[in-house]
């Protein structure tokens, strides 16, 4: 049987036990905070909150993962909201406006799959998505409802500190480069790449891309058919130079496959990814 203690690394038990006031409720400062924040959604409707303190929302339904997450966060200067199930974090979602979910899979009233089909269709957020079990399948159907990344249990709060960072600093970026002109759309035979619009088509048919596969798709188009290790892409798409992120980019070339279609990414085994483009 999987327990909470199982689900953390030894170094992180110390942070549950320093975070004794912490509970799967809003706390008092959250909820006055809420108010001064409310407004400071980006004007195109994505999770971005320009000069403010970012709001994650952890849904987790342990209370010592809870407990564990919240206090790291909120050591590395974010504001954090928590939620224990499905429509409470639906709910939560809604009313508070986070910048980013951090979303278990398994939760009681309806799973994190749900949740993030709907959380994505109140707004765009990025979601980094937790899972217990060591499973491809969930891994992809949870990138193919609009999760962003994937961590599996158990992890250490460091590496997932760091991750929050490069899913927020990638949503910038995304944000800067949409407000940024650029000549032309990328065409590659039946794949067309419009950067100003993060809009992906495939023979004349938009294809709904994450922030992430866009930017993964993008990484690989800059320098078509030459390969790219798994090394390379973690350290251009999200800024993760750790190699046991490794399977974080399999993961989500699958996910692209299925999109854009499988003959479009050539894998070259030992190595990484090129994108295929049509023989001139």
């Amino acid at each position: 049987m999987v327990t909470a203690r199982t689900l953390l690394t030894d170094a992180d038990h110390s942070s549950v036990k320093r975070s004794h006031g912490i509970t799967p409720t809003i706390p008092e400062s959250t909820l006055q905070g809420r108010a001064m924040e409310q407004t400071h959604t980006s004007q195109n409707g994505t999770a971005a909150t320009p000069g403010a303190q970012r709001r994650v929302l952890v849904v987790e339904d342990d209370p010592t993962i809870v407990d564990a997450i919240a206090a790291r966060l909120r050591a590395e200067g974010f504001l954090v909201q928590t939620a224990g199930d499905g429509p409470a974090a639906v709910d939560t979602a809604e009313a508070w406006q986070p910048d980013l979910l951090i979303l278990d899979i398994m939760l009681p009233g309806f799973d994190g799959l749900e949740v993030c089909r709907r959380v994505q269709a109140q707004r765009p957020v990025p979601v980094l998505m937790l899972t217990a079990r060591d499973d491809e399948t969930d891994m992809l159907v949870g990138l193919g409802v609009g999760a962003d990344d994937y961590m599996t249990k158990p992890f250490s709060m460091r590496e997932l500190a760091a991750r929050v960072h490069v899913l927020l600093r990638r949503v910038e970026r995304a944000v800067v480069a949409a407000s940024t002109p650029r000549s032309g759309i990328l065409r590659l035979g039946e794949l067309e790449i419009d950067h100003a619009q993060r809009r992906v088509r495939v023979h004349n048919e938009d294809v709904h891309l994450t922030p992430t596969e866009f930017d993964l798709l993008v990484c690989l188009a800059n320098t078509p058919r030459a390969v790219l290790s798994r090394e390379q892409l973690l350290a251009e798409v999200w800024d993760w130079a750790d190699a046991s992120g490794t399977r974080t980019v399999d993961s989500h070339i699958k996910a692209l496959r299925r999109k854009i279609g499988a003959e479009r990414i050539r894998t070259v085994h030992g190595v990484g990814y090129a994108l295929e483009t049509p023989t001139p």
